[in-house]
């Protein structure tokens, strides 16, 4: 209500309604609002702004009939030709469409969704990619917030935590593919709020992951089935000979076996080839 009281307020001239677009928001705010005070004040808005437009359209056609009359020696001679030049008034189109026809953005008055908007749309600006691909980081980051919204279905912790990862994601200066791909459209705002962090991470980090997976398998697999009791190593922190170890091969088959040794004194591992 405070807004839109400073709105009134305001001298709005038509190239201001035209280059800020406010009527459309005012006009969205009216059409989601459910308090009739909000509402008439809305209304009242439009209305006086719709008479700029108007008084626009009444100038265009004053100036189109300002022509000059002609002299009485040349009247008869110049009535023909002032009849087959007079180009018909171009159809009044009301003045109503010109502010609900702007492209439709996700509007919001929460003032949470709309702080991670913004802190989205900086995630999305980060190297300035966007600039090369020419896109609206700011209409970019009301679609991924409103789909994260809508898979969630409300503005509690699950909800910032999912917008904390995609910022956190898309700002990570290892993982810039990311990014891009969000910018160019190869990854949809509706792919993007529902990924896992498995999924948003970089190749770099996926195959990091991967080996240590796999090394912790193999451990597994060792544990499981034992290996041989022998007193050729010394433990390097109890100093004890009493050690299981097992050989695996790791790689080509060229190379010699890893071998992996367990402290059955203190449970202490180590590895050597």
């Amino acid at each position: 209500m405070d807004l839109l009281r400073e709105l009134k307020n305001m001298p709005i001239t038509l190239h201001l309604l035209q280059s800020t677009r406010v009527g459309m928001s005012v006009n969205a705010l009216r059409k989601q609002s459910s308090d009739e005070e909000l509402i008439a004040l809305a209304k009242s808005l439009i209305k006086s702004w719709k008479k700029l437009l108007d008084v626009s359209d009444g100038k265009s056609r004053n100036q189109g009939r300002g022509t000059p009359l002609p002299t009485s020696s040349s009247k008869d001679a110049s009535r023909t030709t002032d009849l087959s030049c007079k180009k018909p008034d171009p159809p009044r189109t009301p003045s109503t469409p010109r502010i609900t026809t702007f492209p439709q953005v996700p509007i919001t008055c929460d003032a949470v969704r709309n702080k991670c908007r913004e802190m989205l749309t900086l995630a999305l600006q980060t190297d300035h990619d966007h600039v090369a691909v020419g896109v609206n980081c700011e209409h970019l980051s009301s679609q991924i917030e409103e789909c994260i919204f809508l898979d969630v279905g409300n503005a509690d912790m699950k909800y910032k935590n999912r917008v904390r990862s995609r910022i956190s994601n898309l700002k990570d200066a290892k993982n810039p593919g990311l990014r891009r791909n969000v910018l160019c459209g190869a990854i949809t705002p509706q792919q993007i709020a529902v990924m896992t962090s498995e999924e948003m991470a970089s190749d770099e980090l996926k195959e990091i992951r991967k080996a240590m997976t796999k090394e912790a398998i193999r451990e597994h697999q060792m544990a499981r089935t034992g290996g041989t009791q022998t007193d050729l190593f010394t433990c390097n922190k109890c100093r004890k000979k009493n050690c299981t170890y097992t050989q695996v091969q790791t790689r080509s088959s060229d190379e010699p076996m890893t071998t992996y040794v367990v402290c059955n004194e203190c449970g202490n591992r180590w590895k050597f080839c």
